[in-house]
């Protein structure tokens, strides 16, 4: 699909994605046939999968210049039962500044912002106001996060809650047993209620993968949320015992590139918990590169859910500059 610059007036706010302009998702008819076509082809993906930290080296300043990369696709997160507006303001700070300006200056790399702050709805009116002007869209989790087993007004009200509060971004989990027991109907349905349900505001449908069972699951219910007219696709809470896996990522960001192959629609992906390692960065971007292409490498369409991924790379950025780790209290994280 093309796309569209700022210049295009006729394009509204609602049709815009934060920080760069693409048409949204307006998803499509559930297509039964389709989704019961989709299949996974477990040992093929692991092979694939496992062939991407190996084969792959970037070093010295190409890799400085996609850590830094790395850094602008973060989404900043707090979701703490002990959070308080303090804990929140300095994760606004952060997002503001990832990346201490004297690093920055020395590596030659303009300033820059991770693509989002996310937490729950209490601290959605906190983040709002400290990062006024920076460009930085706050995101909340809803939906009963994380199990999203609240009754289902609620969880519906919830989502407009956040919205009136400022968040401009929503992180919505889906019903696993829609999914565990084939019903993709009602998935499709509770999917695209909430997106109505968002209004203006872009969600990104949680799959909680680790709960799936399968591949071929994880594979379905991404494409049945994309159809619904999810923005982006997300693998987890981060709450579940897995989360964020290479096979899990290589299978839904290839029924991305199916669903855009038919649709014209191009969706976001979110590997979310268990990616705390700058060198685990480098191989999701080199997925994405791979499968996807260059495009996937921007914010409206890829992002990290960490907080102390941020810290590493930091870490990281630093060595590059001076030939030595320094210690983590440096890199301050809120």
């Amino acid at each position: 699909m093309t796309q569209t610059t700022t210049t295009d007036t006729a394009t509204t706010r609602a049709d815009q994605l934060p920080q760069v302009h693409l048409p949204r998702n307006a998803g499509m008819e559930l297509d039964m046939d389709w989704v019961a076509r989709v299949q996974a082809n477990t040992s093929a993906i692991e092979r694939r999968a496992a062939s991407l930290p190996g084969r792959r080296s970037v070093k010295k300043a190409h890799q400085a210049a996609w850590l830094a990369k790395a850094v602008t696709l973060i989404d900043l997160t707090t979701l703490a039962g002990d959070d308080t507006p303090g804990r929140v303001r300095r994760l606004c700070a952060k997002a503001r500044q990832p990346v201490r300006a004297d690093l920055l200056e020395a590596l030659g790399l303009p300033a820059i912002t991770t693509g989002a702050v996310c937490v729950y709805h209490d601290m959605i009116e906190v983040a709002v106001e400290a990062l006024a002007g920076s460009g930085i869209p706050v995101a909340a989790v809803s939906t009963g996060f994380p199990a999203g087993l609240s009754p289902f007004h609620l969880r519906v009200a919830e989502i407009e809650e956040s919205v009136k509060a400022g968040a401009e971004e929503i992180d919505i989990v889906i019903s696993r047993r829609h999914v565990l027991t084939g019903n993709w109907q009602a998935l499709y349905d509770e999917m695209r209620e909430f997106r109505a349900a968002c209004g203006e505001a872009h969600v990104k449908a949680i799959l909680a993968t680790g709960e799936l069972g399968t591949l071929r699951n994880v594979a379905r219910a991404s494409l049945v949320c994309m159809m619904a007219g999810a923005d982006f696709i997300k693998t987890s809470t981060g709450k579940e015992s897995v989360n964020a896996t290479l096979p899990v990522s290589l299978t839904m960001v290839r029924a991305i590139r199916d669903y855009e192959a038919r649709s014209g629609f191009e969706v976001g992906y979110k590997p979310a918990g268990g990616i705390s390692k700058a060198k685990d960065s480098l191989v999701y971007l080199s997925l994405m590169k791979e499968e996807l292409g260059d495009r996937w490498l921007q914010p409206d369409l890829f992002r990290f859910g960490a907080s102390s991924l941020l810290g590493d790379i930091e870490r990281q950025l630093e060595h590059h500059v001076t030939g030595a780790y320094s210690a983590g209290y440096r890199h301050g994280i809120g």
